[in-house]
């Protein structure tokens, strides 16, 4: 744990050799990458956080203030506490706050890896309206329902990165924990919307980095990654087949495999490398 004067942060470290810092996205902690570490067994060194609101990591935004800046300087605190170049990977609204910090440039990394994130107004930035109108479709009908007492409005966002049935095919626990952190979770859609992402700004991300998205989650979300995979230079792109958003916890040993690739290549090649050039797997 890291003791901020803001409030706590989740801070857990695992194994030895490359460090590697795993966030976890939107009602979530960083237990959800329990899987990929065991794929690699002990392989390198893990350290794992929670999101604002998540686990042991206090909340600083308001309704009022959700700025995605304080989601950054978590992480950033994380990366400082982890010591030297780390390779930071993010899944979901995880993997948009490990591309804000490669983006603010406050902190050393050797690599980024981004597993869909929910890049929104980028699509809307570079024209994609009608994918954009479908994340505002989804999420509009998603508070609405949250807003007139609906305490498992969720499973309408859940649904929609998973497929129909995902929220109803989680175990129980965790389906509890995604209703009781509803709330932080329509803050983390006020962080997102609230922050424009460029391809002016993408262009100087410069550290390797590797984009995963899943063969069947929704077009919106492959859209969005392919498109952010386009505009960072050197970016790669590759796509997990019959994998959908939640590929950490279905997919984990392609997921593991591909991550320990990009984290070994990369510190063997300049930002400009590559070593997948939009590949299926």
């Amino acid at each position: 744990m890291i003791e901020e004067a803001r409030g706590r942060i989740d801070y857990d470290e695992s194994g030895s050799g490359q460090t590697i810092v795993l966030v976890p996205g939107s009602c979530s902690t960083g237990a959800a990458w329990r899987p990929v570490i065991g794929e690699w067994n002990g392989r390198f060194r893990c350290v794992t956080t929670s999101l604002l609101g998540y686990g042991g990591t206090s909340e600083r935004r308001t309704k009022d203030d959700a700025s995605i800046a304080y989601e950054a300087e978590i992480l950033e605190a994380v990366i400082r506490k982890a010591g030297g170049k780390v390779h930071v990977v993010g899944h979901s609204f995880g993997g948009g706050i490990a591309l804000i910090v490669a983006l603010r440039k406050r902190v050393p990394l050797a690599s980024l890896t981004i597993v869909e994130a929910p890049a929104i107004e980028f699509l809307r930035g570079v024209g994609e309206y009608e994918h954009y109108r479908t994340f505002r479709d989804m999420t509009e009908a998603y508070f609405a329902a949250f807003e007139g007492g609906d305490k498992e409005a969720v499973a309408t966002m859940i649904d929609f990165f998973g497929g129909d049935g995902t929220f109803a095919s989680w175990p129980p626990r965790l389906r509890e924990y995604a209703i009781e952190t509803t709330h932080v979770n329509i803050l983390d859609w006020a962080s997102a919307y609230g922050f424009p992402i460029s391809p002016d700004a993408l262009a100087t991300v410069d550290v390797p980095t590797l984009v995963l998205c899943g063969g069947a989650s929704h077009p919106a979300m492959q859209r969005a990654n392919e498109l952010l995979s386009e505009c960072i230079p050197g970016a790669s792109f590759a796509t997990i087949e019959r994998a959908a958003h939640f590929m950490i916890a279905t997919h984990t040993k392609k997921v593991a495999r591909m991550i320990a690739q990009h984290v070994e290549g990369g510190s063997e090649r300049g930002s400009s490398g590559t070593f997948i050039s939009h590949m299926r797997t």
